[in-house]
């Protein structure tokens, strides 16, 4: 498969995804459902789908022998986004007994081995990226939305556990930080991480990825604004799905 062929493939997978958790809300978290086949535990779903993202993309990198800094700082930048993902939150889940399909998983892996190897093959191998790109305004402006992407993604987790008691199944309220304003700031800051990323970058790898992940998380967004009207006669009227004030 081509670079070019692999990112039309991405950006394909993401109008499909768009369309899918649209009409079918992904089974896990708390719109886990019967019927989806196979389970396993849920942190060990999530371990295994985010490892081709962490594990799988470092050896993408080094595979190409990246020369120069520029390639070093965004490698870094990816890895702790998804040493996040893959070592530090499964570890702080709350979801003892917790399960979840295991097509869940094994989607995520597809996924997330054809966008590590496309992204890390273009910072590593084919992007021109020589040191005075640090001081571009791209880069600058990349920079500020992926790091104030990521607080935003970690800080929204971290109430989302304190919420729940260890052991506890049950869902509550979030209150707080951008919770204030919507639903899922913890998506919010997902999505402007990768347009961080996309920018900083500047590669159409990274644009399919941003794409992508609107495509993923907006949806899915959504359906969490209904499920807590839904569940909770309370929940804040004023608040939004994902862009305060608006939507």
């Amino acid at each position: 498969m081509t670079d070019a062929s692999a990112t039309q493939l991405l950006l394909l997978l993401a109008i499909a995804t768009l369309i899918g958790v649209t009409l079918i809300n992904a089974p896990y978290g708390r719109h886990d459902r019967a019927g989806w086949g196979p389970r396993v535990p849920a942190r060990l779903g999530w371990v295994l789908m985010e490892a081709p993202a962490f594990f799988g993309a470092l050896a993408f990198f080094l595979w190409h022998e990246p020369r120069g800094i520029v390639p070093w700082v965004f490698m870094g930048l990816w890895a702790t986004h998804y040493g996040y993902r893959e070592l530090v939150f499964p570890c702080l889940m709350r979801d003892r007994g917790k399960t979840m399909p295991l097509l869940i998983p094994v989607l995520g892996v597809s996924f997330n081995v054809l966008n590590a190897w496309l992204n890390m093959r273009w910072i590593s191998a084919l992007g021109t990226y020589e040191t005075p790109w640090l001081l571009d305004p791209r880069f600058g402006i990349g920079l500020t939305l992926f790091v104030t992407g990521f607080l935003v993604h970690v800080r929204s987790d971290a109430i989302l556990r304190a919420l729940r008691v260890p052991g506890s199944r049950d869902y509550a309220v979030p209150h707080g930080f951008l919770y204030r304003f919507v639903s899922c700031p913890n998506y919010l800051g997902e999505m402007i991480q990768w347009t961080g990323w996309a920018i900083l970058t500047w590669s159409l790898p990274g644009l399919a990825f941003a794409l992508y992940t609107m495509a993923n998380l907006g949806p899915r967004a959504g359906a969490h604004h209904r499920w807590y009207r839904t569940t909770f006669t309370d929940y804040p009227p004023d608040r939004r799905a994902l862009i305060p004030g608006i939507w």
